[in-house]
């Protein structure tokens, strides 16, 4: 079945990322900043270009997205796209909850995602119609009763502009915000589908930033949306709303939109 031979490549992948990624965790590295001003490493450079060497071997008709090397089309309608290191200033700070992320796309939607953390050896896998794994054994998010019981992650204030931030206040202002997690990038979602957290909340995200997220959570029975409650895709606008449990989406939408 294709599928598995993806995902037999996917973690290929993963692991060569990692073997690129670990030798510069904690060594002191000096980052330099690029036009957006997000602090990027030899690690990050390293780890896609090692996914790349791999890709281009494997699925030379494939697409790919990178976040570092930008996008090269394919001739397939499939497109893998990567994120080396989705929370570099964590990486900066040595803190193991950064993570390597790995998606294929098709026809825009994601059916395939990887969430490795490296350092820790920690990998959450899904592929569409499938349960998501944590370490190779099935992984499932929580349930939550009501909103006023929901954690809720996000990695931190800065990433929302005025408007956005006080949306997102509106939401908090109704969870369990003694439970607030700021900081963590992808490794939210991560705990997430493993039912450590109920909700995360984040704009501004790029493709290669929520691609990978969609099956690794949806396989693990929750939900990731846009903050209207549509489904990702492509085209999405950068707003992410994942939930552990989807029956929370109409009272975490309607937080969400109680400025309009």
């Amino acid at each position: 079945m294709r599928l598995d031979d993806d995902l037999a490549l996917a973690l290929r992948l993963a692991d060569a990322a990692g073997a690129a990624i670990r030798p510069h965790f904690r060594s002191g590295l000096a980052s330099e900043r690029k036009g957006d001003a997000t602090p990027v490493t030899l690690a990050d450079r390293a780890a896609e270009e090692e996914m790349r060497r791999i890709l281009k071997a494997e699925v030379p008709r494939d697409g790919v997205h990178g976040e570092e090397f930008g996008i090269e089309e394919g001739a397939s309608g499939r497109q893998w796209v990567l994120d080396p290191i989705d929370g570099t200033a964590g990486f900066l700070a040595g803190r193991p909850i950064f993570g390597t992320l790995i998606a294929l796309v098709v026809a825009g939607w994601p059916v395939l995602g990887v969430i490795d953390q490296p350092i820790l050896r920690e990998r959450w896998v899904g592929v569409s119609g499938r349960t998501t794994t944590f370490n190779a054994a099935p992984c499932r998010t929580r349930a939550c009763r009501e909103l006023g019981d929901a954690s809720l992650a996000t990695t931190g204030p800065h990433y929302f502009d005025d408007h956005d931030g006080g949306l997102f206040m509106a939401l908090a202002a109704r969870t369990d915000h003694r439970r607030m997690v700021m900081g963590g990038d992808c490794y939210n979602y991560a705990q997430l589908a493993s039912g450590n957290l109920d909700i995360v909340c984040e704009a501004n995200l790029k493709l290669h930033d929520w691609a990978a997220l969609v099956p690794v959570i949806e396989g693990a029975g929750g939900m990731v949306c846009d903050w209207t409650g549509e489904p990702l895709h492509a085209a999405s606008d950068g707003h992410v709303l994942a939930l552990g449990d989807p029956a929370r989406l109409e009272d975490a939408v309607a937080a969400l939109a109680c400025h309009h």
